[in-house]
């Protein structure tokens, strides 16, 4: 069963909609990588490493301003999937976005995103007869439930420089302040998403 979700996000014009799949087990994240730097253009997508996504809003805003970029002619790198990946970080360096947020050979939980253009339109069906063919994986719903399993808190602090009261120190796939086995304490992952919009942010205004 297919968990493709598909967002249209307020304040861009119509028929600018994102594709977005949450996958965990993955096993062939070499092969992905290898798509990626071979620059096959049937792999291009947002392959984002899920364990550095707080929340659908955290990669969301991220999505938004690629977006906007792209329809200002503000694109600084290849294309407005990289873009995405790159306006997940904290500064401006590029290549290091890629390095923290991309897709790795051994990254295990992915996020995926397509975006559809009124003048590169995608389907649903083929997006997903794509991506079921290609990712050797665990397709599950893009929520922020899911994301608080995969995330990997102390990872999220050290590249966006915080230091949120009440977090413990960071964890993955522990129990902090009653918060069930693998997961993010509710209050912390707020706290932190509040730290990370603002480090995304305050790049925009200095670049």
């Amino acid at each position: 069963m297919s968990h493709l979700q598909t967002i249209h996000l307020e304040h861009l014009p119509p028929n600018y909609d994102l594709h977005i799949a949450l996958y965990r087990n993955v096993t062939n994240a070499d092969f992905l990588h290898q798509q990626l730097l071979a620059g096959n253009t049937n792999f291009e997508y947002a392959l984002i490493d899920a364990s550095v996504i707080l929340s659908k809003v955290h990669i969301l805003a991220a999505a938004y301003r690629a977006v906007n970029d792209l329809l200002e002619n503000r694109l600084r790198s290849r294309n407005v999937h990289s873009e995405i990946v790159f306006s997940l970080s904290p500064n401006n360096n590029i290549a290091e976005s890629f390095r923290r947020f991309g897709i790795t050979p051994t990254t295990s939980t992915l996020l995926i995103i397509k975006l559809s253009t009124p003048t590169s339109p995608f389907s649903i069906s083929d997006i997903t007869a794509h991506l079921s063919s290609s990712i050797e994986g665990e397709n599950i719903p893009f929520t922020d439930e899911n994301l608080a399993e995969m995330v990997d808190e102390k990872r999220v602090r050290k590249i966006y420089k915080l230091n949120v009261a009440g977090g413990g120190g960071g964890r993955k796939n522990g129990e902090v302040n009653g918060a069930r086995e693998g997961k993010v304490d509710e209050e912390v992952r707020k706290e932190l998403l509040v730290g990370v919009l603002g480090a995304m942010a305050l790049r925009s205004v200095t670049n």
